[in-house]
């Protein structure tokens, strides 16, 4: 238990060299809830999808969220260029009857 001390007490010294909010999810986990085998995949399914990624858990959903965002928007401008062009060709149509 000392050296577990010892090790997260040295991790708060390098935060400049680790990045040390990786850890705080799952100490989070293990003193709230006791369950180190849930930290521990915790931590390891983050680091995981940051090897894959190269971003962390999240700013991959944080980018999700704005590229979804940004679809929406071309979307409505998208229907609303689409939308005044149809209201130009009827009305040029009917001025023609």
């Amino acid at each position: 238990m000392r050296k577990v001390l010892i090790i997260l007490v040295s991790f708060l010294f390098l935060e400049a060299c680790v990045e040390t909010t990786v850890l705080l999810g799952p100490a989070l986990t293990v003193g709230s809830s006791g369950n180190v085998l849930q930290a521990g995949f915790s931590y390891g399914s983050n680091m995981a999808v940051k090897k894959v990624t190269g971003k962390t858990p999240g700013e991959l959903a944080s980018s999700y969220i704005k590229e979804k965002k940004e679809e929406k928007k071309i979307r409505k401008e998208i229907v609303s260029y689409l939308q005044s062009h149809i209201e130009i060709i009827r009305n040029k149509l009917a001025s023609k009857n």
